[in-house]
């Protein structure tokens, strides 16, 4: 895929994500399968970093289950961000801080910022969550290159936590998928696993959504110094609508 396309990809997620900012907050609750799936990984008093954090619930979940956290949230659409900066305000016992960062741009990490003004820096992470991101960077390379830089900000000893969206496991998904001419876009510039997913929730948008399954997911893990440690399914109305990975720094022949 070429670097027009892939921005071109990018760019039409961020316009969906952007107009219908506040539908998909909406929808996405702390009480959601898909999130809480991740607690029993989530260590006490961690320091999390929550990669495309959408309204910020992780936080949230963390505040009543994990107190004495330590939080940051990052994610390209700023409507997203004021969202979760507002229901933040709630929180009792987790410090927190958010910016507008877009992973699929160099130099993200850099711009991190720390959760609280005590800490100097951020980095290294505890534990690096990124749900329902991978599968919507455009580009086996770019995914590459995401989950390595990812990798770059776990401690040694942490873990990342990575879940995508099994779409064409159920009926219900597959009549989302719409052809690319909706767009305006010529299937023939895309990637094998790349389809267009309508969404029909106070109004009418579309999502780039790459299907990253159990293969990809750990062919990009080896990539990037990874280890897959487990996987599982979770999530949706159906209880495996997620594949989610529990990824670790290291080489896959240490025990």
């Amino acid at each position: 895929m070429d670097d027009e396309m892939v921005a071109r990809l990018l760019a039409l997620n961020r316009r969906f994500y952007g107009a219908f900012a506040d539908e998909f907050a909406a929808s996405r609750s702390i009480s959601d399968p898909a999130l809480t799936a991740i607690l029993p990984y989530l260590p006490s008093t961690a320091r999390v970093l929550d990669v495309g954090c959408g309204n910020g619930r992780l936080a949230v979940l963390l505040d009543q289950q994990r107190p004495g956290s330590t939080y940051v949230g990052v994610d390209a659409v700023p409507a997203l961000i004021e969202e979760a900066r507002s229901q933040a305000q709630s929180l009792m016992r987790t410090e927190a801080a958010f910016a507008v960062l877009d992973v699929a741009e160099d130099g993200w990490t850099q711009a991190i910022p720390s959760p609280c003004p005590a800490t100097s820096a951020g980095l290294p992470f505890d534990c690096v969550v990124a749900l329902a991101v991978l599968h919507h960077i455009p580009s086996l390379d770019l995914r590459a290159r995401v989950l390595r830089q990812l990798a770059g900000v776990v401690a040694a000893e942490g873990r990342l936590i990575i879940s995508t969206w099994r779409f064409l496991a159920h009926e219900r998904m597959h009549r989302k998928i719409v052809d690319w001419l909706a767009v305006g876009i010529d299937e023939s510039q895309l990637e094998p696993g790349d389809y267009l997913l309508d969404w029909e929730r106070g109004g009418r948008g579309y999502r780039y959504c790459h299907l990253v399954d159990e293969e990809e997911l750990g062919e990009l893990a080896i990539a990037s110094g990874l280890t897959v440690r487990e996987t599982f399914v979770a999530g949706g109305r159906e209880g495996d609508l997620s594949l989610f990975a529990i990824l670790e720094r290291g080489s896959l022949t240490e025990s």
